[in-house]
């Protein structure tokens, strides 16, 4: 615990932000609330960054500059010198922010606890704008005073709540967390919102709120920690139970009209209390012992094919070599693997149904996908025939074994090339498909089962299988998925193909599948 305490807090950079938070501390000409997000700046903010980040070169240099100029405003708070010392804290706000950024494009819509510590992180860009808006006295419809304290919101319940629910969902998962973490990680913009244009809403979020910092205190109460570690985080989060009442009567005062608890209470008790005891004790927790992330990256091979795809005019018959490669097909009608392993034998009528909540998305991406020849579904949901053929693709370029594309076309506009291929991890071997897009490649990665003699198709299971985007580099998981279901009645094939986003459906295309 020692041995964690001095790596976490006993760093060189940390060291130098209890240093000058004590000289602002017992120097500063400041009034004294200010100092609950001077100590925020210096270091609570700081202390969990160096937890979860693995800062690049330069990047304590960065804090260290930014613990320089945050300090230097406590006595040069006029003109342009304070413009361009808040200036400096900005762009360490958005140094920070980046590492968040680059650290979701490296993963996509998996894994909430890190989703959370990469919100947190680029919370603070807008906590470091409201700073910089309160430093160079900009007009944001508000008092100074107003301003501050959204500064010091976005730093507390936004920045600092959003790591620390983070590292705790990297030991405890559930669905309750997953329903606390959208309600935390949308509530500071409601409580903006409220406090802008609707005081109606603002009691709202702050009563949404209220239930779920007290559910995930319920989650942190059932949940195994070590003794000293448990007991610093119930006294970090148990403390938010106590200041979010605070919220609400405030709230509620401005609602009402009876200003019960005003602005000099809230400094008093609920900034005090957050900053010592959920703040302090929050990120000590922490630093006895940071828990480790849960996510596993991904190994698979991705196509390195991006645009427009240079077509070979060397034919494949079909989708796959072998279906049995896939899935035990010894319970299937053998139509099925005849149609994966020859595809051009058969013709496909498809019937294409958007929900109607999302057709006005579609109509608006119909011209681009127009343009690009991908994903370029029709609005309307008339049964019609698409015409196909699959060629071979050059295996060098492609940098998966074995790659074809099935280019689907209706009345001679292509509307899919889909690039197959498969890969295999433990022992699982999973359909790997394409599809090429500007600079950029969305790789459907499906595992198949069987289910009473139909064929499952999925994108929704462990492992591998997900729909990601590949960028460079970066290869993220979307929040998508898809599902086919195939079965056989009476020598025909009928296909139905589901897909979500955020668990939303949006789409379901309808195939009949007959031989030629």
């Amino acid at each position: 615990m020692l041995v964690n305490l001095r790596n976490n807090l006993g760093n060189p950079v940390i060291l130098f932000g209890f240093m000058l938070a004590a000289i602002c501390f017992g120097f500063s000409e400041q009034p004294t609330f200010m100092l609950l997000l001077t100590i925020a700046q210096l270091i609570f903010i700081p202390a969990m960054i160096k937890m979860v980040v693995d800062l690049p070169r330069g990047g304590d240099v960065v804090i260290a500059a930014m613990m320089v100029a945050v300090t230097m405003l406590h006595w040069w708070t006029e003109g342009w010198t304070a413009i361009v010392l808040a200036l400096i804290y900005v762009i360490y706000t958005v140094f920070i922010a980046i590492q968040g950024v680059k650290r979701f494009l490296q993963r996509g819509f998996t894994n909430i606890a890190e989703i959370s510590i990469d919100i947190g992180l680029m919370y603070l860009f807008i906590g470091g704008l409201w700073f910089f808006a309160f430093i160079a006295k900009i007009n944001t419809g508000f008092s100074p005073l107003i301003t501050w304290l959204t500064a010091i919101h976005f730093h507390y319940s936004a920045c600092l709540l959003a790591i620390s629910i983070g590292l705790f969902g990297r030991i405890h998962q559930s669905r309750l967390f997953n329903w606390i973490f959208v309600v935390l990680w949308s509530g500071p913009f409601l409580v903006a919102l409220g406090i802008t244009f609707s005081k109606i809403l603002e009691v709202f979020s702050v009563g949404l709120y209220i239930i779920a910092i007290y559910s995930l205190f319920i989650l942190v109460l059932k949940t195994k920690l070590t003794a000293i570690q448990g007991l610093l985080l119930r006294i970090s989060y148990g403390s938010l139970c106590i200041t979010i009442l605070w919220s609400i009567l405030y709230a509620l005062s401005n609602l009402l009209g009876h200003y019960s608890v005003g602005i000099p209470e809230m400094l008093k008790f609920h900034g005090v209390i957050n900053g010592v005891f959920f703040g302090a004790v929050g990120v000590l927790s922490w630093a006895i012992a940071v828990p480790k992330t849960n996510h596993q990256p991904v190994q698979f091979p991705v196509s390195q094919i991006r645009g427009k795809l240079r077509q070979q005019n060397v034919p494949y018959p079909g989708l796959v070599d072998v279906l049995h490669d896939f899935v035990d097909t010894t319970a299937l009608p053998p139509a099925i693997p005849h149609f994966y392993e020859q595809t051009e034998q058969y013709r496909l009528k498809a019937s294409v149904k958007w929900r109607a909540w999302f057709k006005p998305f579609a109509l608006i991406y119909q011209g681009f996908s127009r343009y690009i020849q991908q994903l370029n579904l029709p609005l309307s949901s008339q049964q019609i025939e698409m015409t196909g053929r699959i060629v071979k693709v050059d295996e060098q370029q492609d940098g998966r074994p074995a790659p074809r594309a099935w280019i689907r076309a209706i009345d001679k506009q292509t509307i899919f090339v889909a690039i197959y291929s498969k890969h295999t991890t433990n022992q699982t071997t999973y359909m790997n498909i394409a599809l090429p897009l500007p600079f950029s490649t969305m790789i459907g990665v499906l595992y198949l089962y069987e289910e009473n003699g139909r064929l499952h198709l999925t994108s929704a299971h462990n492992g591998d299988a997900g729909i990601y985007l590949a960028i460079h580099q970066f290869l993220f998981q979307l929040p998508l998925h898809e599902h086919f279901m195939i079965t056989e009645k009476d020598e025909t094939l009928t296909a139905v193909h589901k897909m979500r986003i955020f668990g939303l459906p949006f789409l379901q295309i309808d195939y009949q599948i007959e031989k030629k």
